[in-house]
């Protein structure tokens, strides 16, 4: 993408103000531990249900709140603007529709699953119809329509799963932008507390009373198999449950 496509300000009707939790649940303990101290942010509203928005990219943006890109739609008709996600070679002057009758594999253009050719690459699916899209959100993410019958549509998902959807269910066209993120390393400690990384310390560097890992003479390895600070097994053990129309 070239540099001079991206907006530095972001757009003032489309922010607002978001607390963080920290990693603590609404009694105030941690649940999510390590997280928190990271620079403030403003959210931004993004047309994750892709019902209306429809015009031209007139540049794309950064999200302090996601890894991918945002792209800024100018919609001719009532001269408003909102953001939704960038995909993968989405310019400025690009045009991008919602709820799209056209066939084909159109760029960034939002279709129900019956308008959509068996092996196209989608991002952005909602779960039911009329929702929000909720899966294959992060950079490089893209899921494939397997087969369809007459009420159903089969996608393979990022993860390798086959997911059974509605298919008058919402997704869009294209792969999500940004797609070299997952090669951008850290360069210092500080940076990863900007983006709200706390310290993790292992349980081996603690002491007995600590951590079931902790003490020993010199350095040991634990000597004993991977457990939480609890005592309770850890690496390893699925905690998900799979729903019937889950196939791995």
């Amino acid at each position: 993408m070239e540099k001079k496509q991206f907006i530095e300000k972001p757009l003032k009707s489309q922010i607002k103000t978001r607390k963080t939790s920290s990693g603590r649940n609404n009694k105030g303990r941690i649940t999510s531990w390590h997280r928190g101290g990271s620079h403030k942010r403003l959210y931004r509203e993004i047309d994750f249900k892709r019902k209306h928005t429809q015009g031209i990219v007139i540049g794309l943006e950064y999200d302090p709140n996601r890894s991918a890109y945002l792209a800024r739609i100018f919609n001719p008709d009532n001269k408003k603007q909102n953001y939704i996600l960038a995909t993968a070679n989405l310019q400025k002057g690009d045009i991008v529709r919602s709820n799209s009758t056209q066939w084909g594999s159109n760029n960034a253009h939002s279709k129900t699953l019956d308008r959509i050719l068996t092996g196209t690459p989608i991002h952005n699916i909602s779960l039911y119809p009329g929702e929000n899209g909720k899966l294959l959100r992060a950079p490089g993410s893209y899921g494939h329509i397997l087969k369809k019958t007459k009420n159903l549509a089969q996608i393979r998902l990022k993860s390798g799963q086959y997911r059974w959807f509605d298919i008058k269910t919402q997704a869009t066209n294209g792969i999500i932008g940004n797609t070299e993120h997952r090669f951008i390393k850290l360069k210092k400690a500080g940076q990863a507390r900007w983006l709200g990384h706390r310290p993790i310390v292992r349980g081996v560097a603690m002491n007995p009373v600590d951590h079931p890992h902790g003490g020993g003479e010199g350095k040991t390895s634990g000597g004993r198999p991977s457990a939480t600070p609890w005592g309770k097994p850890t690496k390893g053990a699925t905690t998900r449950r799979l729903k019937k129309n889950v196939k791995i």
